[in-house]
């Protein structure tokens, strides 16, 4: 059985709808009659289930859901004797802050530091235990009526101790364009400071509208955001004070040394900004001053150059295994 239709019985787990479809399986909800709760049941498809690395990928992700249990994670329950692969998945009441972002455009600073918060401990809580997400964005972001937040889809997410798995979709390895971090765009693995980069422009995102980086296709939005600053958020609401824009620049650092180190100085500056001391950045948030118009055409050439070379050398290696 290939798709479950409304009704169907999953060995002890009713279907009562189909919540979403992707290229590698469909999300269902379902109630698990044997304890009278709602849950989420992703089915791989089945050449997903023919295919060794998507297989250890899903193996791999429902493992790493079952050694997470905290309130901002969505819960993966352990396995069971099934009669097929699956992965049964807490039920998570709320929107997506994608849905709430296309609705009201931006929100109020308060309600996105306090949304933000709730990222940082979750992603704070993972990091201590040597889980990255690697694909943190808005579709990734449940938001209850409260605006407690649940990370969810740990489809890409590692443990920082495991060996690599080749890629076999490169758009798949690269995420969204809007949120990856620059260290990932040139192919390296990403680690916890590439999920601080995502949560970055989350914020950013959150107070201003808009993402830092834009550009006409995903090969634009990637070399703005190898060769320039974001625009300062204060130009695009004045009521975001400095020192939560230092926050959004400490978190948006392109070289990842030089970024918040862990999520739990985020949080410590997010809860103390009339303790944070803003840098004098200069013309740093325009991005675009301080060097000439040949430097920054040579610059964009370099950057234009370096992606093409990083996908072909993915896809060699691919080609070799």
């Amino acid at each position: 059985m290939t798709t479950l239709n409304t009704g169907d019985m999953l060995d002890h787990y009713r279907i009562d709808a189909v919540v979403a479809r992707s290229g590698m399986s469909m999300l269902y909800k379902a109630t698990d009659l044997t304890g009278d709760r709602l849950v989420a049941i992703k089915v791989p498809h089945k050449e997903m289930e023919a295919d060794p690395v998507l297989f250890e990928r899903f193996k791999r992700e429902q493992e790493i859901g079952q050694l997470l249990d905290h309130p901002g994670v969505v819960k993966t329950f352990n396995s069971e004797e099934r009669s097929r692969l699956y992965m049964v998945i807490e039920w998570v009441d709320g929107r997506l802050l994608r849905t709430i972002l296309n609705e009201e455009k931006k929100l109020s600073i308060e309600r996105a530091v306090k949304i933000a918060l709730g990222m940082c401990d979750a992603l704070d809580y993972m990091h201590k235990r040597g889980i990255v997400h690697r694909d943190l964005k808005p579709e990734n972001v449940m938001v209850d009526a409260d605006d407690n937040i649940k990370l969810i889809d740990f489809g890409i997410a590692m443990k920082e101790d495991a060996r690599r798995l080749t890629f076999v979709n490169v758009s798949a390895m690269l995420g969204t364009p809007d949120y990856i971090s620059p260290e990932q765009v040139k192919g390296g693995r990403g680690d916890q400071r590439s999920d601080i980069y995502a949560l970055g422009i989350l914020l950013y995102e959150m107070l201003t509208g808009q993402v830092p980086f834009v550009g006409s296709n995903p090969l634009a939005v990637i070399n703005e955001r190898l060769l320039h600053e974001p625009k300062s958020p204060r130009e695009l609401d004045p009521e975001i004070t400095p020192a939560l824009e230092e926050v959004l620049y400490r978190a948006l650092e392109r070289d990842p040394r030089h970024r918040y180190a862990t999520a739990h100085e985020m949080i410590w500056d997010l809860e103390h900004q009339e303790q944070v001391g803003v840098e004098d950045r200069g013309a740093r948030p325009a991005g675009r001053k301080g060097t000439s118009p040949i430097t920054r055409r040579v610059m964009l050439y370099a950057a234009m150059a370096l992606v093409p070379v990083v996908l072909f050398g993915l896809m060699l290696l691919l080609a070799r295994r």
